[in-house]
């Protein structure tokens, strides 16, 4: 097991009716700018549990956060934020008003050219508090530090982490998720699926209980996430749902191994480029990657088949191929495609995606940093 240091600050706090308890968590004097995406929190009832919940404290409302959040949106949003004299955030939704929310926070505080946060990966060393009520279980951004934003007249896709961008709460109540369409739903799924995969499909470094957590969270992705599809108000279901996609990037189950995000940053600049959801890009390219890379992944890829997919028989190539094939069906079995072609999308475009790559300094990936252009072209084409 690799050294490692593990702090996650974030106070989570679970179940049904607990938006109620955020009149606990917000101090009372607090200026707070509620941010969001469309109008599913006021049709489902999820604003005016939280308003109801502020009482008298002062609260705007900013809407219109897209599902992969965009700096012209964000810098509207923190253009309020100054206007209002905002002193606290809370996001209200998924993983992308909360990244969204991150980089607010950030901006506020950040004395230069907030793009530079996610272009020049300038340090973020303060940002506004905020906490979130999570609407959609998908990227874990509830309890961790990392946010991705768009920049739409540029095309790119970027992310950045800061220890001072953890939310100091966030409120799980799995009955928000029951109004979900059932794309967002297995869209969720696919995200933590891949998200667990990067820390755990790498090479062994004898890390036996980060390990079988990963392969437990991995489990349970495979048993509940056709149950959230053909049962929308299990609650049982969207609890276990939930809190494994908020363990799935957390940071525990990645303290102390290798990590990949290959798949990940060939994913964003397929969403930049073309506008397909983040998991969707991500059931795209994590069965090419696996092939083309299996040979790097062969020790856990065989240990994945046998202790995630039941697959023992066959030699170690069969079972290998196998597990990438259980891999692929799962996901379709979610109703995401997982080839470019689902999506309309040719191969003409991998020259442009390998030339983003490029610019975007992509061009030394994965845990052992030797995912090449050239090795991210042939994921690209076999992707098709």
């Amino acid at each position: 097991m690799q050294n490692f240091t593990f702090h996650n600050p974030t106070r989570i706090i679970f179940g049904e009716g607990q938006i109620a308890a955020l009149d606990t968590q917000v101090p009372r004097e607090a200026r707070v700018l509620i941010t969001c995406g469309g109008g599913s929190i006021k049709s489902n009832g999820v604003l005016a549990q939280v308003q109801a919940a502020f009482g008298e404290r002062a609260s705007f409302v900013f809407e219109g956060i897209e599902p992969n959040p965009t700096y012209e949106t964000l810098m509207q949003a923190v253009a309020v934020a100054r206007e209002r004299n905002i002193d606290f955030l809370l996001a209200v939704g998924g993983g992308s008003v909360i990244d969204g929310t991150k980089f607010i926070a950030a901006a506020l505080k950040f004395n230069g050219e907030p793009w530079d946060i996610l272009a020049k990966q300038t340090p973020v060393r303060d940002a506004v508090p905020f906490g979130s009520v999570l609407t959609l279980p998908a990227t874990g951004s509830e309890m961790n530090n990392g946010s991705v934003v768009s920049h739409r007249a540029k095309g790119d896709k970027l992310f950045f982490t800061s220890d001072a961008t953890y939310p100091l709460f966030s409120v799980l109540d799995p009955t928000t998720t029951y109004s979900l369409p059932a794309r967002q739903i297995a869209n969720g799924v696919v995200d933590a699926f891949v998200h667990t995969v990067e820390q755990y499909l790498t090479y062994p470094v004898d890390a036996k209980v980060q390990d079988r957590f990963a392969e437990g969270l991995l489990l349970t992705l495979t048993e509940v996430g056709p149950q959230a599809l053909a049962e929308p108000k299990n609650y049982a279901v969207r609890a276990n749902l939930m809190w494994t996609a908020t363990l799935a990037l957390n940071g525990l189950i990645g303290a102390g191994v290798p990590q990949d995000w290959a798949t990940h940053m060939l994913g964003h600049e397929i969403t930049a480029l073309h506008g397909l959801d983040h998991a969707q890009t991500l059931a795209i390219v994590l069965p090419a990657m696996l092939t083309v890379r299996k040979e790097q992944k062969r020790a856990k890829l065989l240990q994945y088949a046998e202790r995630v997919w039941n697959i023992t028989e066959g030699n170690e190539d069969e079972r290998i191929d196998a597990g990438i094939a259980a891999t692929r069906a799962f996901f379709e079995r979610m109703t995401v495609g997982t080839r470019l072609r689902d999506y309309k999308v040719s191969g003409e475009s991998v020259a442009t995606l390998i030339a983003k790559l490029e610019e975007h300094g992509m061009t030394a990936l994965g845990e052992h940093g030797d995912v090449t252009l050239e090795v991210s072209r042939r994921v690209y084409e076999l992707a098709v």
